[in-house]
């Protein structure tokens, strides 16, 4: 009985010296790998001299070339030749999700939304998701958008002072 008791002992030593060990070598290598990613980090950059004028006439007339401006329309057509898409978030009652709702509906401008019917767009939520109905009322949508298409940006915002998540208060 006593052997096994002293076997035990050697063996509860052993096990515990060599996990000591194996914890000092696991310091010991991540305490060198740090330090190879600090010496790691420097950064050779070339630098080359400025090419000679010779080689870039085309640049040099280009830059003396006066330039022109170009005017683009309000309602400019987009890549697909579709009108860009307006902030509709701009419209009160009109947060991210019900903006991308109408965008998913075909609904990407002011005039678009101005010319748009209360009880379709009334819908389109509908369809989209039933509760958006109860966070914000359409109604006042087109007109808000009749003036934001107008670029009346002072009198939508004395309209909007009237307004509670679209509502007139």
């Amino acid at each position: 009985m006593i052997i096994r008791s002293a076997v035990g002992v050697v063996v509860g030593l052993a096990v515990a010296i060599v996990g000591v060990l194996f914890f000092v070598w696991l310091l010991w290598w991540l305490w060198s790998h740090r330090e190879e990613e600090k010496e790691a980090g420097a950064i050779e950059i070339e630098v080359r001299p400025p090419l000679p004028a010779a080689e870039l006439p085309a640049v040099e007339a280009a830059a003396q070339e006066p330039t022109r401006a170009v005017e683009v329309p309000a309602e400019a057509p987009g890549p697909h030749g579709l009108a860009a898409p307006d902030d509709l978030k701009r419209i009160e009652g009109i947060g991210p999700k019900i903006a991308d709702v109408l965008q998913t509906a075909g609904i990407l401008t002011f005039a678009q939304l101005a010319d748009a019917d209360v009880s379709r767009l009334r819908q389109i939520l509908q369809d989209a998701d039933p509760r958006l109905l109860r966070l914000a009322d359409p109604a006042s949508w087109p007109e808000q958008a009749a003036l934001a298409a107008a670029g009346q940006w002072e009198a939508l915002a004395a309209l909007q002072k009237e307004l509670k998540v679209g509502r007139r208060t």
